[in-house]
């Protein structure tokens, strides 16, 4: 039932796992100089993809290495979604 004003409220469960991708570490972050650093205990090859804050996809690629080179984006917060080994992590990236 929508009430008369014609809003409703919808509650959904999330549920974060940050153990998603065994040794996930991204350095450094804020990142100020271009290049980020995205390691896994696997080291295998990662498909990246960056969101601005409104939900858009500005950047994707894959990742041989762990250098990921963020310097044509503009000063603000993103979001990465990293996946390796059909494994998915997602985590806030903030560039100044």
């Amino acid at each position: 039932m929508v009430p008369l004003s014609g809003f409703s409220q919808v509650a959904e469960s999330y549920k974060s796992d940050d153990t998603t991708i065994a040794g996930l570490s991204i350095y450094p972050n804020p990142v100020s100089n271009g290049k980020i650093y995205i390691t896994t205990t696997k080291n295998l090859t990662k498909d990246i993809e960056i969101f601005d804050v409104l939900g858009k996809k500005i950047h994707s690629s894959s990742l041989f290495g762990n250098e990921l080179n963020v310097s044509k984006l503009t000063p603000g917060i993103y979001i990465l979604k990293i996946k390796e080994n059909n494994i998915s992590a997602t985590r806030k990236l903030v560039v100044r």
